[in-house]
């Protein structure tokens, strides 16, 4: 287990060069944006625009901050996005383009490779202690708000906002958590 403190996070353009990205995670480590496996990143959308498009990747969205975003997904009815939906899963390779509903959006996005890794992204709400099955052999805990400790065996620390605890080789495990916070949990899946 590895923390990755917010303070850490590697900042970059947008692939269209419409915006910056905030790069939390990447495998292969330091892969450029064509020859990545699986990533996850934050971004602050300022202006209405296009996705940028990446070949052979699907990707999942979820709003963290902010009033919104229409998606336009080509081949799809547009769909709203707000900090209370759940996390949008879609092919980053086809036409998109969003549309905001009232000011600057913060998103967190996850994409992986089509060809061989799938990934799942969901949001938790820790109010006390809690346990996470972790299923995959890599997974990233976002705290997004708020603050948490953690266990896993004889290993502990805790995450602040904007950390994220990355795991890996511990599938079919579990993670104790404790805190007041807004998490999202990220497991990926290499077939």
């Amino acid at each position: 287990m590895r923390i990755l403190r917010a303070s850490d996070h590697r900042r970059m353009p947008w692939k269209n060069g419409g915006g910056e990205t905030v790069e939390i995670a990447v495998s292969p480590e330091a892969a450029g944006l064509a020859g990545f496996d699986w990533r996850v990143s934050m971004a602050t959308v300022a202006a209405d625009g296009p996705f940028s498009i990446f070949p052979g990747i699907d990707r999942t969205l979820a709003i963290l901050d902010g009033n919104g975003m229409v998606l336009d997904i080509e081949g799809r009815a547009p769909v709203l996005l707000t900090t209370a939906s759940d996390p949008l899963a879609f092919q980053a390779d086809i036409p998109v383009t969003a549309k905001l509903q009232d000011g600057a959006i913060t998103d967190l996005n996850v994409m992986t490779r089509r060809e061989g890794i799938t990934h799942r992204l969901v949001r938790i709400e820790i109010a006390g202690g809690k346990t996470l099955p972790l299923m995959s052999s890599t997974c990233l805990l976002l705290c997004h708000r708020g603050a948490l400790s953690f266990r896993q065996g004889a290993e502990t620390g805790a995450l602040a906002a904007g950390d994220v605890l990355l795991i890996e080789n511990r599938a079919e495990s579990v993670l104790e958590v404790d805190g007041e916070a807004q998490c999202y949990l990220v497991s990926i899946v290499t077939n």
